[in-house]
């Protein structure tokens, strides 16, 4: 990896690619610190310190916008507008057909999809920026320095309008490293936001290292969890390289004086194909009920209060991301929505289809409809080992916070996931750029 970084950077061409990249993340970390006019941060902070914690959705929004969202910075809505535009794309094209024949139709009807998912991550960042202004202006935080007259409308629209002018702005830049960096511009923007928290959260390991009380007990747990942290990080890299092969043979054609075919190949089947999104899709539904405690918190003595007031606090209990039923609804979720994910990305209908009518197959299995379920089967086995995977990564800082009370979750398993998984795919896309230039890599 490091060897593919120094010979990129003696290559000029790639050099300038990389110092562009590096120029749009100082960018947008310069306007990760820039406040949004008419909002009192000190009180925001001690709210967000408060609800942006153990692991739930608030804290998990924070991480990806790099700790700017607690600061009500102009990119606090990150790069969260783009993907989940990406997500709803992505998933309408396998439901409606005139996007489907965009996908279809190469270079063209992509440059058309990202321009339909650039207007819907519009809507989705109007949609987001309302929302936490209205947070912002509730009673339970109060953040907001003009919350009623002519003022408070202008502040209002200001506000807003800042976040979604951000959020704009960063969606620019990710598209400016695709075309003038080294690609992958929004996951590059994503990885910097999570890097940057974690000289934060080493910093807080260390405070409480230093602190007299219990601080022999807080060094060897923050010490086992940084091991586990490393071998996380091994485990991600071994499963996002691992992939399960399906042998296909081609069969001999003879056509006129030539010979064509024969030839043995593979059919890869990546064990964690879905990558971090069943996390994704688990994590917004999970955060749905602790959302409420946003606006109503349950009450703490359950004495005299009524049935629902009772059932309110059960339900919040339940899905509080300090539970196990929290863990345990979680895991199972994963794992569903991992299935869900692998179904619409592979059909095997259409794979056994296209290998009968290229005259190949899967020795020892018939074509037709005994090698779709053969190749069903195989998704399924694979689909289960990556989805388990993917729940004991997600679920693991749940677990360590209710054992050693050290909340980890900014520097958990899907921070960890993104990270790793940005950092192969960028050494790949640097790899590629080198083979075209004759140049033997790391992956060469």
């Amino acid at each position: 990896m490091f060897k593919t970084l120094k010979t990129a950077w003696g290559i000029p061409e790639i050099r300038k690619k990389i110092l562009f990249t590096l120029l749009i993340i100082v960018i947008f970390r310069l306007g990760s610190v820039l406040t949004v006019p008419f909002i009192d941060t000190s009180v925001l902070q001690s709210w967000m310190e408060e609800k942006a914690s153990n692991g739930n959705f608030l804290e998990y929004l924070n991480i990806l916008s790099g700790g700017a969202l607690s600061k009500a910075t102009m990119f606090s809505l990150g790069v969260t507008p783009y993907i989940n535009a990406s997500i709803i794309i992505q998933l309408l094209t396998y439901a409606l057909p005139p996007l489907e024949r965009l996908q279809q139709e190469g270079e063209d009807g992509r440059k058309k999809l990202n321009t339909i998912t650039s207007f819907v991550a519009l809507g989705l960042s109007a949609f987001m920026a309302v929302a936490y202004y209205l947070t912002l202006k509730s009673d339970s935080v109060k953040a907001v320095k003009y919350a009623s007259g002519g003022y408070g409308i202008f502040a209002m629209f200001v506000i807003i309008f800042s976040f979604m002018a951000g959020s704009s702005l960063v969606i620019w830049m990710g598209n400016r490293i695709n075309e003038k960096g080294i690609g992958n511009g929004v996951s590059m923007i994503l990885f910097a936001g999570i890097v940057a928290r974690i000289p934060v959260d080493l910093g807080q390991m260390w405070e409480l290292i230093k602190t007299k009380e219990g601080a022999n007990e807080n060094f060897v747990k923050i010490l086992v969890y940084l091991l586990i942290f490393a071998a996380m990080v091994v485990g991600i890299v071994f499963m996002n390289e691992s992939e399960r092969r399906i042998p296909v043979q081609y069969a001999k054609r003879v056509v006129g004086r030539k010979q064509y075919g024969g030839q043995s190949t593979h059919i890869p089947i990546k064990v964690c194909m879905s990558g971090v999104m069943p996390i994704i899709f688990a994590m917004s539904f999970m955060s749905l009920p602790s959302m409420f405690t946003i606006f109503k918190e349950p009450l703490k003595d359950l004495t005299n209060a009524s049935g629902w007031e009772k059932f309110y606090a059960g339900f919040v209990n339940f899905f509080s991301t300090r539970s196990y039923s929290y863990a345990v609804v979680y895991f199972i979720l994963i794992i569903l929505f991992n299935y869900f994910y692998v179904a619409i990305q592979y059909n095997p209908v259409e794979m056994a289809n296209n290998l009968r009518q290229s005259n190949g197959g899967i020795p020892g299995i018939r074509p037709g409809k005994p090698t779709s379920d053969y190749i069903q089967r195989v998704l399924s086995k694979i689909g289960l080992v990556g989805a388990v995977f993917l729940g004991i990564v997600a679920v693991f800082p749940i677990i360590f916070l209710n054992l050693t009370h050290i909340d980890v979750s900014s520097m958990g398993g899907t921070s960890i996931l993104i990270v790793v998984s940005v950092a192969i795919e960028t050494v790949r896309t640097l790899e590629s750029q080198l083979m075209m230039r004759h140049h033997k890599g790391f992956l060469g």
